[in-house]
C-alpha cells in the first residue's frame, strides 16, 4: 500500500482483474489482506468468524507492532470500531440513545443555515484571492466542504468553534498513512487531550448535545460508557463524522465538474441529488481502504485463505467499481444509474452488517443540503485546474484530494 495515497482506481481494476482478495504490504513491512470485490466485502463484513477486536491481531499481540505506527489508532482506539458481540451491542446501543433520528432530523435547519453562511462568503473570498489561488479562484474544500460537516459534527458533540481547524488537522494526521512515529504520537495525544478537556467541561456543565448526553446515558442495566470508551467514541465521530463526509462533498464537486452532462441532468430535474450522493459513494467512496477486520480462524473467502489473526482491509473504492457487481460501465460516473436500472446493486462505502454506518442518515443530508445549494448559487461552477493536477489526500485510508481550486460564476 502507497502510504502517501494518491488515485486508487487505476490500482483498484489491476487488482480486480486478478481477483476479489488480495494480499498487501501495510506500513512497516505489515503483512495484510485487502478484500476488493463486492460480493467478496459483502460477505466478509457480516462474516461470523470475522472480530474487530485487536486482540485477534496476530503481528499486535505479538508485541511485532511499534508505538507509533501510523495504522495503530485504527487497531486500539476504544469504541464501537473495535467492537465485538455483547461488547459491540452494548456501545451502539448506548451510542444510538443519544444519536436519535429526531436528532439528526433537529439538525436539518442549522445544517442549511450554516450552508447559507459559507456559500455566502465563499464570493468574498474568492475576489480578496483569500487562498492565494488568483482572484477569483477559491478552496472549495477549506471553504465549504471541511466546514460544513465539522460544524455540524461539532455542535452535535457541543465542541466551541474554536477547537474545529484543531481539530481536522489532528483528525487529517490520525489518518495520515505517510507521517512519521513522533508526528503520530503526537497528534493521538493531542487529540485525546482535546476531547478529554471536552468531555471534562461537559461533565461539570451538562447541555442539550451529544458529548453530555454520552456521559449521562445508561443503557438498561445500569451501563455507562467508561473513559477510554468515551473518548474513543468521541475520536470516532470526530474523524468519522466530518473527514468522510467532507471527502464525499468534495469527490461529488470534482465529479460533477468532470462530468457536465450529469450536471445538467440534475438541474434538469433527470435525477435527484440524493442520487448524486449514492452515485458518489459507490463510484469514488470517500473511504478506500479502512482497517481493520481480523479472522478468528483461517478464512476462505472467494477463493483465497486469509490466515488468522490477519489485519485486513475493506476496500470500499474498489469494490464500488466491481464489474462483476455494476457491468461493464463500472467505471462510469452515472447519476441516473439507481433511478433506471432496477434491482441495482446497493454499494458497501457505508458499511454492512453490524457495523453499518450509524451516522449514513446524517452524511447523506449534509451532502444532499451542501450540493443542492452550492449548486443551486453557482451552476456553472468549474474546476480552476486540471482534475488530475489536483494534489491527493496523504493516505491510502480516506479517498479525496487536499484541495479543492474552483472558479465561481453566480
Amino acid at each position: 500500500m502507497d502510504p502517501t495515497g494518491g488515485c486508487p482506481h487505476a490500482a483498484n481494476a489491476r487488482l480486480l482483474a486478478r481477483g476479489a482478495v488480495a494480499p498487501v504490504l501495510l506500513p512497516g513491512e505489515v503483512q495484510g489482506v485487502a478484500v476488493l470485490g463486492h460480493e467478496a466485502l459483502k460477505e466478509f463484513l457480516a462474516h461470523p468468524d470475522v472480530a474487530k477486536d485487536a486482540h485477534h491481531f496476530t503481528a499486535l499481540q505479538e508485541g511485532r507492532i511499534p508505538d507509533g505506527w501510523p495504522l495503530k489508532t485504527f487497531a486500539t482506539v476504544r469504541g464501537m470500531t473495535t467492537a465485538d458481540g455483547a461488547d459491540h451491542r452494548r456501545l451502539r446501543s448506548l451510542v444510538s440513545k443519544a444519536f436519535t433520528a429526531r436528532r439528526v432530523l433537529e439538525l436539518r435547519p442549522s445544517i442549511e443555515e450554516l450552508t447559507e453562511r459559507l456559500l455566502d462568503a465563499l464570493l468574498p473570498a474568492a475576489k480578496a484571492d483569500g487562498d492565494g489561488l488568483g482572484r477569483g479562484v477559491v478552496d472549495l474544500r477549506r471553504r465549504f466542504a471541511m466546514p460544513l460537516p465539522m460544524g455540524v459534527i461539532c455542535e452535535l458533540l457541543g465542541v466551541d468553534a474554536e477547537h474545529h481547524d484543531r481539530l481536522h488537522h489532528l483528525s487529517n494526521q490520525v489518518v495520515a498513512t505517510d507521517i512519521s512515529p513522533e508526528e503520530t504520537i503526537a497528534a493521538n495525544r493531542e487529540l485525546v487531550g482535546l476531547l478529554g478537556a471536552v468531555a471534562t467541561a461537559r461533565a461539570a456543565d451538562p447541555s442539550d448535545d451529544l458529548t453530555s448526553a454520552l456521559i449521562a446515558v445508561r443503557e438498561e442495566g445500569g451501563d455507562r460508557l467508561g473513559a477510554h470508551e468515551l473518548l474513543g467514541t468521541l475520536m470516532l465521530m470526530i474523524i468519522a463524522g466530518h473527514e468522510t463526509t467532507l471527502n464525499l462533498i468534495t469527490n461529488a464537486v470534482r465529479a460533477l465538474c468532470a462530468h457536465p452532462d450529469q450536471l445538467e441532468a440534475v438541474l434538469a430535474g433527470k435525477a435527484g441529488w440524493s442520487e448524486v450522493v449514492e452515485e458518489t459513494l459507490r463510484w469514488d467512496s470517500p473511504v478506500s481502504y479502512f482497517p481493520f477486520r481480523y479472522p478468528v480462524r483461517d478464512l476462505v473467502l472467494a477463493g483465497t485463505v486469509i490466515p488468522r489473526g490477519t489485519p485486513v482491509l475493506a476496500g470500499y473504492s474498489a469494490a464500488g467499481r466491481d464489474r462483476a457487481a455494476y457491468g461493464a460501465d463500472a467505471e462510469r460516473f452515472d447519476v441516473t444509474r439507481v433511478a433506471c436500472e432496477s434491482g441495482a446493486v446497493r454499494h458497501l462505502s457505508l458499511g454492512h452488517g453490524a457495523h453499518y454506518c450509524l451516522g449514513a442518515p446524517l452524511a447523506r443530508m449534509e451532502a444532499t443540503v451542501a450540493l443542492e445549494r452550492l449548486f443551486g448559487r453557482f451552476p456553472t461552477l468549474r474546476l480552476a485546474m486540471e482534475e488530475s493536477e489536483l494534489p491527493r489526500h496523504a493516505s491510502f485510508v480516506g479517498n479525496s484530494v487536499a484541495m479543492l481550486p474552483v472558479r465561481l460564476q453566480p
